[in-house]
């Protein structure tokens, strides 16, 4: 790896004042104790004591001695001065370079600071720092970050920066050698072979064999899901497997994976042999778990397009028969008021009945309502129906392909998908399928009037509960990123033993669970204790019973809190200061201050330029930003702003490396103004998501016209 790896504000902030301490920080570190003051009292001179002062404060705050202790901070030398009763602080100028010397002496032994280079210090260090590049995957600035803090806890005087930073790239190296060697000796010769083989590109194909098995689903669909099922085969075809020996961290593996994932394959083929392999190998071992993830999110997205497509059918159905509803709901009311009519005798209610509305009539509009009305909890199976031929063309590969596990909660899903495994390709299924599953709503549909099963009823009751249980994960997958067993990040046996107290400890929990039992079971009395009593004179909630015979909490809505005059005061001064201005103006003056149009170059003619280009790139960013494409924009009045030019603009200056150029413009462009600067450095935000296009095909865009236009995009939280 390069040695050259840190930053330039890491390098000037190394061992030295950046800039003056902070509050906080005066108080920490440049605080004198009493054993401090003994050490200083006994010097002779202001000079002396000052000098020494800034020694031992400033070896806390940046882990060196000064060369020049005269060139610490206004504010440390105050803050030294008043605690010392030292008047002037310019005395420090008398402060030599021999008493300098033995200060510093005297300051390493006194309270305990040892070199880098004293036996035993490098490698302590080295352990430590082995021990984190093998187990992690820290970038080599955040390893600089860390040994630099070690080396402050343990009181080591800092090296220099350039000795640090080749440290701990050689140590990265030694750890990177090791993994690539380790994952190499995992694998016989002829997977060496296979694996080598990914990287060629057969006769009469495009693309390698690694390209074709890295390329996951990009569309939702039916034939889509048996692809990414087929993909899942192949992979597990390739049959890599590491040896429980080898102790080599998921992290690190994952993080080659990650690589073999996105590189090109000419890449790949340019790394040294024991790297390639070792990336390889990674890529192998982790690719079963992302087929896993792609078959799933299409699954997922499938089952999710299928049960809202069918009950936006069923409401559109339910819509065209509404005037039907309505007519047979009148006949049947005009029955209900006959009947209800006190004036007419139960002796000749229904003669009366039968004068007013034929009996052929009657029946005619009782059976249109019985076929019209929907239960509060309907499953839409009528529109469901309809897709059973297309479910059934994936079904028994997904069956065949996915091995589910289960947690106690999904031991029903798991037993119908089963069930469903060895009946479905039967011509007469068996009558004992699983009904743990079956709720009430879908009971009917299950259950023909004979007795006998509905095989289609029962597929789609099945996937409507394997959707929620792979949401709750509580069917699962193994190996899987996202759909894996969540109880496999438990601590269990010996493990959890070694490590209950530290965990308890750091929760400020006692180890006897007992006791933490007891205490939070009375809490919670209480507590149900207090909300019961406080239930029947609280108008804002009610307890209803719905149609499954469950108690449902409803609570009322919050009352309106009335803005107070002076926000309605400062909304209003707010609002007179901002400019009256459209957004296109806003654009071109913020692309006049900045100059972010420069960014945008012509694709092949790097100097290409046309009249008033920017006006014509704000109208196509626009377009792109505010997804109203270009059609708003078009003006024929205006050379810059016609068809013609807006869709050349278009195709020739905005691309990935132009977009990225003018975005870092205008980030150096707003990190230099003065409330910005306020504000911090930009490491927090808050944000609550975005939306934006996506130009490519992929299984996690969807569209919306309000958003997206006529194309795809993502929701990003």
């Amino acid at each position: 790896m390069p040695v050259g790896f840190l930053t330039q504000e890491q390098r000037d902030g190394f061992g030295r004042y950046v800039d003056s301490p902070s509050r906080e920080e005066l108080e920490r570190y440049f605080h004198l104790s009493d054993e401090d003051r003994e050490a200083i009292q006994v010097l002779r001179g202001n000079h002396n004591r000052l000098g020494y002062a800034v020694l031992l404060t400033t070896v806390r705050f940046v882990g060196v001695l000064p060369d020049k202790p005269a060139a610490v901070p206004v504010e440390v030398l105050q803050v030294l001065c008043r605690q010392l009763a030292i008047p002037d602080p310019d005395c420090l100028q008398r402060y030599s370079d021999h008493r300098r010397w033995i200060h510093a002496t005297d300051i390493q032994n006194r309270f305990g600071y040892r070199h880098f280079t004293d036996p035993g210090i490098g490698f302590r260090l080295s352990r430590w720092l082995y021990a984190l590049c093998w187990t992690g995957t820290d970038r080599p600035g955040v390893l600089f970050e860390r040994a630099t803090s070690w080396l402050f806890t343990q009181k080591v005087l800092l090296p220099g920066v350039s000795q640090l930073e080749r440290f701990i790239a050689q140590l990265r190296s030694r750890v990177e050698e090791r993994l690539w060697f380790t994952l190499g000796r995992s694998v016989t010769e002829e997977q060496r072979l296979q694996l080598q083989d990914l990287l060629t590109v057969a006769e009469g194909n495009r693309s390698s064999r690694l390209d074709q098995l890295r390329s996951g689903p990009v569309m939702v669909s039916g034939p889509a899901l048996i692809r990414a099922l087929r993909r899942l085969d192949d992979v597990r075809g390739i049959g890599i497997t590491l040896p429980a020996a080898a102790h080599i961290p998921p992290s690190r593996i994952a993080a080659l994976a990650r690589f073999a994932n996105t590189a090109k394959v000419t890449a790949i083929n340019r790394l040294p042999a024991s790297r390639r392999m070792a990336t390889l190998v990674a890529f192998a071992l982790c690719l079963e778990a992302t087929a896993h993830d792609d078959a799933l999110e299409v699954l997922e997205a499938l089952l999710r397009d299928l049960f809202s497509n069918a009950e936006k059918a069923d409401k559109k159905a339910r819509m065209r028969s509404l005037k039907d509803l309505d007519r047979s709901a009148a006949t049947l009311a005009a029955a209900c008021k006959v009947v209800l009519d006190s004036s007419i005798s139960d002796d000749n209610v229904r003669a009366r009945l039968f004068n007013d509305l034929p009996r052929t009539t009657l029946e005619k509009a009782l059976e249109e309502v019985n076929a019209l009305i929907r239960p509060v909890d309907d499953v839409y199976f009528l529109a469901l129906e309809a897709r059973y031929r297309s479910v059934r063309r994936f079904l028994p590969d997904l069956l065949k392909h996915i091995r589910f596990g289960f947690s106690p909660a999904g031991k029903g899903v798991a037993a119908s998908l089963e069930w469903l495994q060895l009946n479905l390709p039967r011509r007469k299924p068996e009558d004992d399928a699983p009904q743990e599953i079956v709720a009430k709503a879908w009971q009917k549909h299950i259950t023909r009037e004979d007795g006998s099963l509905d095989m289609g009823a029962y597929v789609f009751c099945t996937l409507d509960a394997l959707r929620t249980a792979l949401r709750r994960r509580d069917v699962f997958v193994s190996p899987s990123w996202r759909y894996a067993d969540p109880r496999l990040g438990l601590l269990d046996g010996a493990e959890w033993l070694a490590a209950r107290p530290i965990i308890c400890r750091s929760l400020g929990l006692t180890i006897d669970a007992k006791t933490t039992l007891d205490a939070l079971s009375v809490e919670l009395d209480a507590t149900w204790l207090a909300v019961a009593a406080r239930l029947p004179d609280n108008p804002a909630i009610q307890l209803s019973e719905n149609t499954e015979g469950k108690t449902e909490l409803s609570l009322g809505a919050l009352d309106k809190l009335d803005e107070p005059c002076s926000l309605l005061q400062l909304r209003a001064a707010v609002s007179d200061l901002m400019p009256r201005v459209d957004l296109p103006e806003i654009l071109l003056e913020i692309a006049a201050r900045t100059g972010f149009s420069e960014a945008f170059t012509h694709v092949s003619e790097r100097n290409a330029r046309a009249d008033n280009l920017v006006t014509s790139l704000c109208a196509v960013l626009l377009g792109g930003a505010c997804n109203t494409g270009l059609e708003p924009l078009i003006r024929t009045d205006n050379p810059a702003l016609r068809r013609d030019r807006l869709s050349w603009v278009s195709q020739n200056y905005i691309r990935d490396d132009t977009l990225s150029a003018a975005n870092a413009i205008l980030v150096g462009a707003q990190s230099q103004l003065e409330l910005a600067q306020v504000w911090g450095g930009g490491e927090v935000a808050s944000a609550d998501g975005m939306r934006f296009v996506v130009p490519v095909r992929t299984v996690h865009a969807g569209p919306n016209p309000k958003y997206f236009g006529t194309g795809r995009g993502v929701t990003w939280y």
